[in-house]
């Protein structure tokens, strides 16, 4: 980033914009394995077929996924796979977090308990 003009940077930040969406990652998770049209990723996803080519178009304009025309179904892929790499990357970071901050309140709830149910034998 340290090289980047300011029209880099913004390109840099739609393309974050384009992976802001969770129905979008689910899309981008799909292609993983292989191209889909957008008939098969609006029965995948039980969303209309307007709100699934929306957001297609999104992915297609931030260069994450490319498109192709067969007789009359679009095709989307992967644009690169490496893609997948800074996903996974930031979803590794967010379930670590996640992990470490349900780990502290099921410990928390545990000491909460422990005293009421002291309370609760102190009463009896």
């Amino acid at each position: 980033m340290k090289t980047l003009d300011d029209a880099a940077l913004e390109e840099v930040a739609g393309y974050f914009r384009a992976l802001a969406v969770p129905l979008r990652l689910k899309m981008l998770n799909a292609l993983r394995e292989h191209e889909r049209t957008g008939g098969e990723l609006t029965e995948l996803f039980g969303c209309s077929q307007a709100n699934v080519s929306k957001h297609l178009a999104v992915l297609s304009q931030g260069g994450l996924v490319r498109k192709t025309a067969r007789g009359t179904s679009m095709f989307y892929r992967i644009a690169d796979p490496r893609t997948y790499e800074l996903c996974d990357l930031a979803c590794g970071q967010i379930g670590k977090r996640y992990a470490e901050e349900t780990n502290l309140r099921r410990m928390f709830e545990g000491v909460s308990n422990q005293r009421r149910n002291k309370r609760k034998r102190q009463k009896r």
